[in-house]
């Protein structure tokens, strides 16, 4: 009897265990089980910056198990009343968090936020989710400026590079640069860039085109031609088309390009690329839903969360030492030995600055409203997460913006 009952118990035990395992995974899957995820692209996947979001998108979606039926992609969505319409759209077919990706999108996003208060609405490169006080309603962007500044040390690498070659001086080491708009985000972006060259090519002066257009190859073509033709020694660009890399490969200027390699379609002319690698801001957000925590009105990262990454370097084009100078640069930039807008580093109209106001709380007229420089730094995607820095510094000439 007393052996019957022993065995019993050790049944019983086992019983328990499996009933707690079996449980404790029905409960994650079963929470998974209950979230579905909309995403709002501006283009599709031949745009270099919507691919890079669906990449991330689908590493999101992998990441957390989540099935093909719980994430809906909805692309080619302009910034007009038709995201509102995909949003809208989204929240109807259940989903509890959308996501959009375009900073034209906010306004249509921020409507269908007031009407489906259920739903977190969760939107890349904004400004107004810390004024606008919606409990559903975010901003998200990702220190890239960080990306962008090591990046543009392998830019004057290369520079240095072909200066010792003797195919030009020191003094005509020309950047050029395309573009979309001339928004404090392109701004930082090209500036942090700069910096980066000038940190180990102090000679370097850049030129920037702009397109007026996030994603148009035939324009983005133009403009980088239009560089190399004004004497432009290596191309960069903010804009989402195979454009640039496109004209550098046609006329061997080395580039570096943006959201991705272009390795394989430009082979002799890429050398490393930055981006914002988006799967963290993801994966945070849809978890704090499935666990029902808060999500921040304002959410940047960088380097040491993931969110900021760049390619490899591209051995047969980069100068050498390339990689290692990057990897020491990265590093200081994490240990907080070095910042991108150190006051220090450069001049606007001749003058260091020791004070700046910002943009910040953006309003109709932009009116300046924040303190931005901190110790001598420029604080950028401190104050909010979206990129304020709009200073014009010297060494930079803008050919065809209101400046």
């Amino acid at each position: 009897m007393k052996k019957l009952l022993s065995v019993l118990m050790v049944i019983a035990m086992v019983a328990t265990s499996c009933l707690a395992l079996t449980s404790c995974g029905k409960t994650e899957e079963s929470a998974n089980a209950d979230i579905k995820v909309g995403f709002i692209f501006l283009h599709d996947e031949n745009s270099t910056y919507d691919k890079n979001f669906m990449d991330a998108a689908r590493a999101a979606q992998e990441a957390l198990n989540l099935t093909d039926d719980q994430v809906i992609f909805k692309t080619n969505i302009p910034e007009g009343n038709e995201c509102y319409e995909a949003a809208a759209d989204l929240a109807d077919q259940g989903c509890s968090i959308v996501f959009a990706d375009s900073f034209g999108h906010e306004p249509y996003l921020l409507k269908a936020a007031k009407e489906f208060p259920e739903v977190q609405f969760c939107h890349a490169t904004g400004t107004t989710a810390h004024t606008e006080k919606l409990a559903n309603f975010h901003n998200a962007f990702a220190s890239i400026y960080e990306g962008r500044y090591l990046a543009g040390i392998a830019a004057g690498m290369k520079l240095n590079e072909m200066i010792e070659a003797g195919e030009f001086s020191a003094e005509e080491a020309k950047i050029g640069y395309v573009g979309a708009y001339t928004y404090a985000e392109v701004i930082s972006g090209y500036t942090s860039f700069f910096l980066g060259a000038r940190s180990v090519c102090p000679t370097a002066t850049m030129q920037v085109q702009f397109t007026g257009s996030w994603y148009d190859e035939a324009l983005e073509k133009e403009a980088a031609t239009k560089l190399i033709n004004n004497g432009c020694k290596l191309i960069s660009q903010h804009a989402d088309s195979m454009g640039a890399p496109t004209a550098c490969e046609n006329a061997n200027i080395p580039n570096v390009s943006y959201n991705g390699s272009t390795q394989t379609a430009c082979p002799n002319t890429f050398i490393v690329s930055s981006r914002i690698d988006w799967t963290p801001y993801y994966k945070f957000v849809i978890e704090s839903v499935i666990n029902g925590t808060e999500i921040p009105y304002d959410w940047c990262e960088g380097l040491e969360a993931g969110s900021v990454t760049l390619t490899d370097v591209n051995e047969a084009v980069a100068a050498k030492g390339t990689k290692e100078a990057i990897e020491e640069a990265k590093a200081k930039l994490q240990k907080g030995e070095i910042s991108v807008f150190d006051t220090a580093n450069f001049t606007v109209e001749g003058k260091k600055l020791d004070s700046y106001l910002a943009d910040v709380d953006t309003d109709e007229a932009y009116t300046p409203d924040t303190e931005v420089i901190e110790n001598g730094i420029f604080v950028e995607s401190v104050k909010r997460s979206a990129p304020y820095f709009d200073l014009k510094i010297d060494g930079i000439e803008l050919l065809n913006s209101m400046f």
